[in-house]
C-alpha cells in the first residue's frame, strides 16, 4: 500500500511540474509577438501551431486507441470548408461558423466510422483512405456547392469585436498568432484529460489487444467512434484555423492524401501515443518544411564547400532540393523508425534515463 500511494505522490508531483512548465512556456509565448516583428517568423510559429493541433488530434485516435487512419484529410477539409462556404455564401463571421464546421466533422466520422471499423489492420488504413479520397472527388465534382476546383477564396475577414468595440480587424498576423496559441494547448489539454481518464483507458486497451478489450465488456464499435470523434472534430478544428488564415481553399489544398500522410508523420517523428509527441514532431517537420520550400537547406550545403553551387550535382540540388519533400520525409521517417521506434520524445527520455543512470 504504501508502495502504490508512493507511486501516486510521484506522478501528481511529476504532473504538477508538467502544468507548471507548459503554463510558464504559454507565458513566454504570449509576450513573443511583442519582440518578433518579423512577418515570417510569426508565421512558422503559426504553422508550429496548426501542426501541433493536427497532430494532438491524430495521437487520439492513433495513439491511444491504435486506429491508424489515413484520412484525416477529410475532417480537415470539413472544418475549413464548412467555414469558409458559411463566411463566403452566408456571410456568417467565421468565429460562428467554426461551429458548422464542428457539427458537419461529427456527422462524417460517424459515416465513416460505421463503415471503417468493420475492419482491422491494413484494411481499415485502406478503408480510411478510401473514404476520404471519395470525399476529396464529392467536393471537387459539386461546384453547386463547394465552387469545384476553383476552390473559395475569402474576400476578407470581418472585424472582430466585443460589444461594439474593435478588438482586431485581422490586418496583421499576431491574430492568427494567438489564436494558433489558444487551440494548440487547448488540443493538448484534451489529449491529456484522455489519457488520465477512464475513456482514456478503455481507449489504450482496445489500442493493445482488441480481443482482450472486447472479452472484458469494452465496446469497441462505441469506443472507437467515441475516438474518431474527438479526433475529427479537433482536425475540423485545425481546418477552420487554416481556412481563416490562408484565406483560401480547394480541394487540393485541404482534401489531399498530402494532409493525411503528414499529420501520421508528425505523430510518427515526434512519438505516438504521447501527449507532447506531436509537439516535437512540429518542431521538426515545420521547419524542416520551410527550409526545404526556401531552398535554404541547399544554400547551406553550398556555404559548407562540400558541393559547388556550379557543378552540375550543385545545379541539380538548387533545382530541385525544395521540392523534394516527399524524398526528405522518407528518409526522416527511416530513420526515427531504425534509430528511434519510440519517436524523438521516446529518444529523448532513453538519454535521459542513461544520463541519470551514469551519474548515479
Amino acid at each position: 500500500m504504501s508502495t502504490l500511494k508512493k507511486l501516486s505522490a510521484d506522478i501528481s508531483g511529476s504532473s504538477a511540474v508538467t502544468v507548471v512548465a507548459g503554463l510558464a512556456v504559454c507565458a513566454g509565448l504570449c509576450i513573443v509577438p511583442f519582440f518578433v516583428q518579423n512577418p515570417y517568423l510569426l508565421h512558422i510559429m503559426i504553422l508550429i501551431f496548426l501542426s501541433t493541433i493536427m497532430g494532438e488530434s491524430w495521437n487520439i485516435l492513433g495513439g491511444y486507441t491504435g486506429q491508424y487512419s489515413v484520412g484525416h484529410a477529410a475532417y480537415f477539409g470539413t472544418g475549413a470548408y464548412a467555414t469558409m462556404m458559411m463566411l463566403q455564401f452566408r456571410q456568417v463571421a467565421p468565429w460562428y461558423g467554426v461551429w458548422v464546421g464542428l457539427a458537419a466533422a461529427l456527422v462524417v466520422a460517424l459515416v465513416i466510422g460505421s463503415i471503417c471499423f468493420r475492419l482491422r489492420g491494413p484494411y481499415f488504413v485502406l478503408a480510411s483512405i478510401a473514404v476520404a479520397e471519395i470525399l476529396r472527388l464529392c467536393t471537387l465534382n459539386l461546384p453547386s456547392l463547394t465552387n469545384g476546383a476553383e476552390g473559395i477564396l475569402a474576400t476578407g475577414l470581418p472585424p472582430f469585436t466585443i460589444g461594439g468595440t474593435v478588438i482586431t480587424d485581422f490586418s496583421t498576423k499576431i491574430p492568427f498568432y494567438y489564436i494558433g496559441l489558444a487551440l494548440a494547448p487547448l488540443t493538448i489539454l484534451v489529449t491529456w484529460l484522455v489519457q488520465h481518464s477512464k475513456l482514456g483507458y478503455f481507449f489504450q486497451a482496445i489500442r493493445e489487444d482488441q480481443d482482450a478489450a472486447h472479452s472484458l465488456g469494452i465496446s469497441l464499435t462505441l469506443y472507437k467512434n467515441i475516438a474518431l470523434v474527438i479526433s475529427a472534430m479537433l482536425t475540423s478544428l485545425a481546418g477552420s484555423f487554416y481556412a481563416i488564415y490562408v484565406g483560401f481553399v480547394d480541394p487540393p489544398t485541404v482534401m489531399a492524401l498530402d494532409i493525411s500522410v503528414q499529420i501520421v508523420l508528425i505523430c510518427i517523428i515526434g512519438g505516438i501515443g504521447t501527449i507532447f509527441g506531436p509537439v516535437i514532431g512540429s518542431l521538426v517537420l515545420v521547419p524542416l518544411s520551410e527550409a526545404l520550400r526556401s531552398n535554404l537547406i541547399a544554400s547551406l550545403i553550398f556555404k559548407t564547400g562540400l558541393v559547388s553551387p556550379d557543378s552540375k550535382f550543385g545545379g541539380f540540388l538548387n533545382d530541385n532540393l525544395a521540392h523534394a519533400h516527399a524524398l526528405i520525409y522518407g528518409i526522416l521517417v527511416v530513420i526515427v523508425i531504425l534509430f528511434m521506434p519510440e519517436g524523438v520524445l521516446g529518444f529523448l527520455k532513453k538519454l535521459a534515463v542513461k544520463r541519470k543512470g551514469g551519474e548515479a
